[in-house]
């Protein structure tokens, strides 16, 4: 049977995208340079907190879990929390109106010295950026993955990745090839791999 010519279109954009990406040195680098300070963070009792939309909140509670259960080898769990919980998130949907679900949860549940994680394929979701406002009043570290031209976001946190591709899927396949990259670079920072 002939594959289907969109199926392997996907395919061919997918890894050009993957391609492009890493093929600048300077993603690499940053997964570095963030695992650091993430790790220095954790090993002074911070936590991470992890933020997105949709596919994008899909991959926030999958970085979490990876660092609070396990990735590629046993090791301790890793503090941290992505913003799912279906109660909070309709409770203050309901009270305060969405753009405010993961600000009023920062709010709750940061402290200085914590490290926020956030995605927004488009950069422009107004709920991500109440929630890097508030992470700012509490002494966060802030680390965006984005898309596009990284729209309103682009210059909003202390580390950002504006990662190529037009669709949410392939912004969202290389977030994840981030994601699981810096959750090997903070075990080894932390002396676990």
């Amino acid at each position: 049977m002939k594959p289907q010519a969109p199926i392997s279109e996907d395919f061919h954009e997918a890894a050009r995208l993957a391609a492009l990406f890493a093929g600048d040195p300077a993603n690499a680098d940053r997964v570095a340079i963030v695992a650091s300070e993430v790790a220095e963070r954790l090993k002074a009792g911070g936590k991470v907190l992890a933020v997105g939309n949709g596919g994008s909140c899909a991959d926030a509670v999958h970085f979490c879990e990876e660092l609070t259960g396990r990735y590629r080898a046993d090791r301790p769990p890793i503090g941290a929390i992505a913003c799912s919980d279906a109660g909070h998130i309709t409770c203050t949907g309901n009270d305060f109106g969405f753009d405010h679900i993961f600000a009023r949860w920062v709010e709750g549940l940061a402290r200085p010295g914590d490290v926020l994680i956030a995605l927004s394929t488009s950069g422009n979701s107004p709920n991500i950026a109440l929630a890097v406002d508030a992470a700012r009043r509490h002494d966060l570290l802030v680390v965006l993955l984005l898309g596009k031209d990284g729209g309103r976001l682009a210059d909003a946190g202390d580390h950002a990745w504006i990662v190529p591709g037009q669709t949410a899927d392939r912004i969202q396949e290389l977030h994840m090839l981030i994601l699981h990259s810096l959750v090997g670079a903070i075990e080894r920072a932390m002396g676990y791999a």
